[in-house]
């Protein structure tokens, strides 16, 4: 598992019992994400994306965690070796880590509850790939565009049974989601879409319980 310090912005591969405490990001991907080619060069600092991964750096380091893990940088998706092994793995990447942070681009900060229907909205509950990143955690915490915290998933466990339909002992990780009816679970899934067709189908490996070597193009 390769991981982002906090402070150098060094990439660092760390094996088994070796993997220290790290934080880890959900968010939705845009423009300008800066790459694991990428983030060793100075001039991705003039990237947009950098300003989101330094923004995670500095709430990990309040949180004392020297160690991020951020799909955009911490993956070679040159390598499809890589990228096999970090996909049929990020479930467990998720539900290890210290805590994760969701980063809402399009919240703002501005009490977003006086309006639920801005807060459901957010492009983050339509993507495939978030969905085991919403269930997998232990500790999950949602941030507005200027990274303004807008609280947990247990204080906000209401919005989220509202806004997906997925039970509470699942969001707690007082239930496994193997202990769901398949198709309840395929239900979570039905109204969220992926950039990659095959990524309908891998962005579910977790929730499924499933390891599958990757195919893109097929």
């Amino acid at each position: 598992m390769r991981l982002l310090n906090t402070t150098s912005l060094e990439l660092v591969e760390f094996f088994g019992e070796q993997v220290p405490q790290y934080a880890i990001l959900s968010h939705t991907w845009e423009d300008e994400e800066v790459s694991f080619q990428y983030i060793q060069d100075p001039a991705c600092k003039g990237l947009r994306g950098f300003t989101k991964i330094a923004a995670c750096c500095r709430q990990a380091r309040e949180d004392e965690l020297d160690w991020v893990w951020i799909d955009t940088c911490c993956i070679d998706k040159l390598s499809s070796s890589e990228l096999s092994e970090a996909i049929n793995s990020m479930y467990r990447w998720y539900v290890n880590a210290a805590v994760c942070y969701v980063y809402l681009f399009d919240v703002s900060p501005l009490d977003p509850f006086l309006d639920e229907r801005r807060f459901a909205a957010a492009r983050w509950f339509t993507r495939g790939w978030c969905l085991q990143e919403l269930i997998a955690p232990r500790e999950l915490e949602f941030y507005a565009n200027d990274w303004t915290e807008l609280g947990t998933k247990l204080s906000l466990k209401a919005n989220l049974l509202k806004i997906t339909s997925i039970p509470v002992s699942v969001l707690m990780g007082e239930e496994l989601p193997s202990k769901c009816l398949v198709a309840e679970r395929m239900s979570w899934a039905s109204k969220r879409t992926t950039t990659r067709i095959e990524d309908t189908a891998y962005c579910l490996l977790g929730i499924f319980n499933v390891n599958m070597p990757l195919l893109y193009g097929e």
